[in-house]
């Protein structure tokens, strides 16, 4: 069996920027399972793990446009300190959801000057080449009700 879509593939998988830092990876956890082909990983992943087979590892460097995009400065803007309630104190690198025009995200905090804060809504890798280091572990036929949702389903649960 092979990675296409609809099917749900788990993966081991180490992710690292330019630097090789390492942001986020599956060792030590459970692999990451998900249903292929319906956006639920970035499409520069997708695209790498289409047609590949258990026991298949490789390395893949993403660019900006196939991962979280380029940075984009009017996403980044100065409200008010007032702007936020109830929360006592506002410090740099503090995240909070937001929403706007019915869009759900994460802005992140970068500066805080007297009543200002300067809050970035741009996803916190986007502008960054993403190098995935990538194990297939296993393939099958995802259910029904998976295809119907658009996502893996664990031991019948939602996760």
């Amino acid at each position: 069996m092979q990675v296409e879509k609809d099917k749900v593939v788990s993966i081991h998988y180490t992710l690292t920027d330019d630097n090789g830092k390492v942001i986020d990876t599956s060792q030590g956890r459970e692999p990451l399972a998900y249903l292929h082909g319906n956006n639920n990983l970035i499409i520069g992943l997708e695209k790498a793990l289409e047609g590949k087979k258990v026991g298949d590892k490789f390395t893949v460097t993403i660019a900006p446009e196939e991962a979280y995009g380029e940075r984009r400065e009017e996403l980044v803007s100065v409200v008010n300190k007032k702007d936020f309630q109830g929360v006592d104190e506002i410090l740099p690198g503090m995240q909070f959801h937001a929403s706007h025009n019915g869009q759900e995200y994460i802005v992140t905090v970068t500066k805080v000057e007297g009543d200002e804060v300067t809050i970035d809504a741009n996803h916190q890798l986007a502008g960054e080449n993403l190098t995935f280091e990538v194990e297939v572990v296993d393939i099958r036929e995802s259910t029904e009700e998976e295809r119907a949702h658009g996502h893996v389903h664990q031991d019948g649960h939602h996760h």
